[in-house]
């Protein structure tokens, strides 16, 4: 799921945990705790772009690593917080985040003419800030965390561990076996982004953290909103059962045979799904909104494997075969290039005749030593379309 959504059940999930203990930071905490898997992509400063590919939703979205981070990462904070310099450090911390976030806004406002008084309330507003943050954390002897290092070691447990979680409902699905197996767990039950599994959580968070810690209003507003969106993620389980129901019988209606299909959602809801069949080197895609009142119409697409020389040989082509659980298909672009596309996100227009219809995209090149290597890979809309293809997603969600 996206950044957002994994920073809120991470914040929910640490309020489960400490937030009678601890209070806010429980929530602050367990945001830390949910964005600690993703932190993988900065390998991608050290590795290969389809290395970094396959490195993603790896050893740091497994089982494996919920446990030995939580270990970790749970001793390292109960020591921070008993380190004589945690005051400071913390004041410190605050006082910087909150300067850049009131700089930012500064600078968004520089060519408006209410950027004096902006500077001046930002001025006034921070200097009141540093007052509270000096008396909370240098000037009071107040106890700062009542929580063990166990405590700190359950949080990090499962604010890491319900990450990769969430994501194996994706179709991007996360390798919960790592180190022992690179199987990706998938069940292509919701979108990568959903604001409608997000929203209602977001504001449950938000609304609690007003709260003081031992207020009952406070733990079932948190409840309230982990129970919604858990409610809304077994409806998208139970949807996919209908919608694969409704594939399986307009490709049986019309006699397409197939070794194995798949379905997915399409991006930023639940309603609009694309489906894909295969039968040997030809693909059958689809797509079927809740709304649509006409039959689902299959699009044929041949894989065209054979025009990768060397195909079985090749380190990268055998990583975008595994990457795209083998629903991919090649085409030769404009540019001459080979461009391999995977087929599990579907078309970005309902189109698959042009090279920047597909929503995942690999260029490919040959290099000196006459590998294949991915460059400049694309997903989403080219830009500048991107407003023209959000009209056309509105409209097939609709049933148009």
């Amino acid at each position: 799921m996206d950044s957002l959504t994994q920073i809120t059940l991470g914040a929910a999930v640490g309020e489960v945990i400490l937030g009678r203990k601890i209070g806010n930071r429980a929530l602050l905490w367990g945001a830390v705790g949910g964005t600690i898997p993703d932190l993988d992509v900065l390998a991608n400063f050290f590795m290969s772009e389809v290395d970094s590919l396959a490195f993603h939703r790896g050893i740091s979205h497994s089982i494996f690593f919920s446990i030995v981070g939580a270990l970790i990462f749970g001793w390292l904070t109960e020591k921070f917080y008993k380190s004589k310099y945690y005051r400071y450090l913390a004041f410190a911390g605050w006082a910087a985040f909150i300067f850049g976030i009131l700089l930012l806004l500064n600078i968004i406002l520089k060519k408006q003419s209410i950027h004096l008084i902006a500077f001046l309330v930002s001025l006034g507003l921070y200097l009141f800030i540093i007052g509270r943050l000096a008396k909370n954390y240098i000037f009071s002897d107040t106890q700062i965390s009542l929580a063990s290092t166990k405590d700190w070691q359950k949080l990090f447990f499962w604010t890491i561990f319900t990450h990769p979680l969430l994501d194996a409902f994706t179709t991007y699905g996360t390798q919960l076996f790592q180190p022992f197996s690179d199987y990706r767990v998938a069940f292509n039950t919701i979108s990568v982004a959903d604001p409608i599994y997000t929203v209602p959580f977001l504001l449950c968070v938000i609304v609690c953290s007003f709260f003081s810690r031992n207020s009952v209003k406070r733990k079932w507003i948190n409840y309230s909103g982990l129970m919604v969106s858990s409610l809304y993620l077994l409806f998208t389980v139970f949807n996919k059962i209908r919608i694969d129901s409704s594939f399986s019988e307009a490709l049986d209606n019309q006699g397409i045979a197939y070794e194995r299909f798949m379905t997915t959602p399409t991006i930023l809801n639940n309603i609009l799904w694309q489906g894909i069949a295969q039968n040997g080197n030809a693909y059958y895609m689809g797509s079927y909104s809740l709304f649509d009142s006409q039959d689902i119409t299959f699009t044929r697409i041949d894989k065209n494997e054979n025009i990768i020389r060397n195909s079985k040989d090749d380190r990268t082509i055998g990583i975008l075969k595994w990457f795209t659980n083998g629903y991919y298909n090649v085409i030769t672009r404009n540019d001459g290039k080979l461009q391999i596309n995977d087929l599990r996100y579907g078309s970005l227009n309902g189109s698959y005749q042009d090279e920047n219809s597909y929503v995942f995209r690999f260029p490919l090149e040959l290099n000196n030593e006459g590998n294949y290597v991915v460059s400049d890979s694309g997903g989403g809309p080219p830009e500048g379309s991107e407003e023209e293809m959000f009209k056309v997603l509105i409209n097939r969600i609709k049933g148009n």
